[in-house]
């Protein structure tokens, strides 16, 4: 069932899932040779079509060329290969925050053989050392901003050997840089299989022992041949902005693979605020921007006061909810949708998803070219239009646990099953209502929070919320609302009457928060997701 392999260190293709747990995967229309390398067909390919003098990267106070990303990375993959003894199928953690430098030394790698681990600057000694020892991590490369937690991880671990510092910035001035520097730009990259493990992706948010995530060579491709080709439109014109990190798969794919694939530039902020978006976006002209619904609400009012983000041609929200009023306030402010989609760490990327010309308020879409989704109850019985249940979703990727008893629990009858709670129309479009574990059940009514939040945020008060589920002895569980108020509102009792009335006269009254907590910020991760498990643990009010 597997193609052939260039791996002489087995390890990932040995801790793949038996395949009686793998989802079913369609590969009808991608189509790919048995030998493919990601590394190669981002970088040295791009540059045989033609787009060697075309801007690829821009960051750090520097453009580079696809020419020079090849050479760039042909450089580092010989040193990989020579001075450190890197083997294929080894694999190769990454830290770093989003800068050129990252993305040369993941396609090095990738050209190497190796197996990919990105992770993010955040991250602690413990952290990394859950990681290090889920996937058996021998080699680190890591800016040299960033070392002191992973040397801290390696030295108390019995996988982790070598930490490789490489220079972030823009100056080459590190122990892999000057290496680097040294070698040819030509390197034979590994002949490696579509079908062997490329990247390993961690989970984000998760409790207990990390999972990670397995990809293909194949896999890197066809969110790209899928996804941003069908529904994004990619040309070498693009400009790619966005905020979630590299390490993220939607990162990875958003502010690398997808403009790679297509000839585009990508530029990289390693601090990744909406003030710097808006500045890319002013200075480059980017054309597509990645990031969170609270993001683009920063966006919004940044226009009001004279931005100019007339180049973005594509808005793309994931990572949480895109709230109707969000959706209709950046519609009416630019005339373009924005397009929200759903994606998994799982699946690599976005599955289901708006289009252009055909995109709505409170809606995901439909699945991506390739992808097929149900919704189902608990014995996987499919449900009726309009019910709530299960998101089932499969097509060309799909989850593949890497050693992990968890693998039977998301793949059930060949299916992935997201952990979000969704319902279909009689259009067939796919609606969000929340995760499965954030559906709130108060006096027998079942409640997604997300609903309530769209109702909060189309009052004039509400900057920012979140609803969460508080427990209540009369009820079991009550609507909780944490809401940071717009300037010039005061967070009063009345002011939370007024609220808890708007939304009853806006939903169905049953729906209304009984509790309101006023709150100066949300707690939000790297990404911009919403922390709502931490909201859950603060006393009610």
């Amino acid at each position: 069932m597997l193609g052939p392999t260039a791996h002489t260190d087995s390890f990932t293709r040995d801790k793949l899932p038996p395949f009686a747990e793998w989802p079913d995967i369609n590969l009808d229309g991608f189509d790919y040779p048995e030998y493919l390398n990601a590394g190669v067909e981002l970088t040295d390919k791009m540059v045989e079509q033609g787009f060697g003098d075309n801007t690829a990267l821009i960051g750090n106070g520097r453009q580079r060329t696809y020419k020079e990303l090849a050479d760039w990375t042909n450089r580092i993959a010989h040193a990989l290969a020579e001075d450190y003894g890197v083997k294929p199928g080894n694999r190769i953690l990454i830290r770093s925050a989003n800068n050129p430098a990252m993305v040369a030394c993941w396609l090095a790698a990738t050209k190497a053989g190796a197996v990919v681990v990105n992770t993010m600057p955040m991250l602690r000694a413990g952290e990394l050392g859950q990681i290090v020892d889920k996937a058996e991590i021998e080699f680190a490369l890591c800016d040299t901003r960033l070392m002191d937690e992973l040397v801290a991880c390696a030295k108390d671990s019995k996988f982790l050997k070598k930490v490789i510092g490489f220079d972030g910035t823009a100056n080459h001035d590190a122990e892999l840089d000057r290496i680097a520097l040294t070698k040819s730009v030509k390197f034979e990259a590994v002949k490696t299989g579509r079908d062997d493990v490329a990247l390993l992706g961690f989970t984000s948010g998760t409790t207990g022992s990390p999972k990670a995530t397995m990809h293909f060579h194949r896999d890197l491709l066809i969110i790209a041949d899928g996804y941003a080709k069908e529904v994004l439109n990619v040309t070498p014109d693009d400009v790619f902005v966005g905020s979630p990190p590299l390490a993220f798969t939607f990162g990875l794919g958003g502010l690398a693979i997808f403009p790679l694939r297509f000839g585009a530039t990508a530029t990289l902020l390693e601090k990744a605020s909406p003030p710097n978006m808006i500045e890319i976006i002013e200075t480059y002209k980017a054309t597509v921007c990645f990031t969170a619904p609270t993001a683009y609400r920063v966006m919004l009012s940044a226009m009001e006061d004279g931005a100019d983000l007339s180049s973005l041609r594509a808005a793309v929200s994931a990572g949480e909810t895109l709230p109707a009023p969000v959706y209709e306030a950046w519609m009416a402010k630019t005339g373009k949708p924005m397009l929200d989609g759903i994606g998994a760490t799982e699946m690599l990327h976005i599955f289901i998803s708006n289009r252009f010309g055909d995109s709505h308020p409170a809606c995901t879409g439909r699945p991506v070219t390739g992808y097929e989704a149900k919704i189902v109850d608990d014995k996987m019985n499919e449900v009726p239009v309009g019910t709530v249940g299960r998101l089932a979703v499969r097509g060309p990727t799909g989850c593949r646990y890497l050693d992990d008893v968890r693998q039977s629990v998301y793949v059930r009858d060949g299916w992935n099953l997201t952990g979000d709670a969704f319902f279909v129309d009689e259009d067939g479009y796919y609606h969000f209502a929340a995760r499965n574990d954030d559906m709130i059940v108060s006096s027998g009514y079942n409640i997604a929070g997300p609903e309530v939040e769209a109702a909060l945020l189309a009052h004039a008060s509400v900057a920012e919320c979140a609803v969460v589920g508080a427990p209540d002895e009369e009820r079991g569980t009550i609507v909780q609302a944490h809401i940071v108020l717009a300037e010039g509102f005061d967070p009063t009792p009345e002011m939370a009457k007024a609220l808890q009335d708007h939304v009853k006269a806006t939903i169905a009254p049953f729906k209304y928060p009984r509790s309101v907590v006023f709150i100066e910020a949300l707690p939000k991760t790297a990404t911009g997701k919403i922390q709502r498990f931490r909201l859950k643990q603060e006393p009610s009010a």
